[in-house]
Parts: structure tokens; C-alpha cells; sequence
């Protein structure tokens, strides 16, 4: 499980596959958006700019970041 701590209010979902490189391009983290492949909250997300807030959780690739 990774943890990502927040720096503002939120952060858009392409935005953190981007920053933890789970993702090598904001093109590639939309299809991975666009293609079900992500997780919030135990929910598959397909808003590319879903605002994300402490506390929620995306399940990736069999990865679980948690956004505090």
C-alpha cells in the first residue's frame, strides 16, 4: 500500500498516476482511466479529473494508494 499525502485540497485522478509514475504520460493515464483499470473507493472511475480527497482510495494494478 502507498500512501500519498496531499499538498492542497485535492488532486485530480490522471494528475496522481502521473505523479507516481504509475503512468508514463497524461495520455496513457486517461486510457487507463477510459479502460476501467482504476479503482476510487472501491468503484471504477471513469472522470480522468476526479477530484481526490483525503482519505479516498485507488486500487490500480493490484496496487492500493491511499491519499491522506
Amino acid at each position: 500500500m502507498k500512501e500519498y499525502v496531499l499538498e492542497g485540497e485535492y488532486i485530480e485522478l490522471i494528475k496522481l498516476l502521473k505523479i507516481l509514475r504509475i503512468s508514463e504520460s497524461g495520455g496513457q493515464a486517461k486510457m487507463m482511466v477510459d479502460d476501467g483499470l482504476v479503482k476510487l473507493n472501491g468503484r471504477t472511475e471513469y472522470r480522468k479529473r476526479a477530484k481526490l480527497r483525503a482519505g479516498d482510495t485507488i486500487n490500480i494494478f493490484g496496487q492500493t494508494i491511499v491519499i491522506k
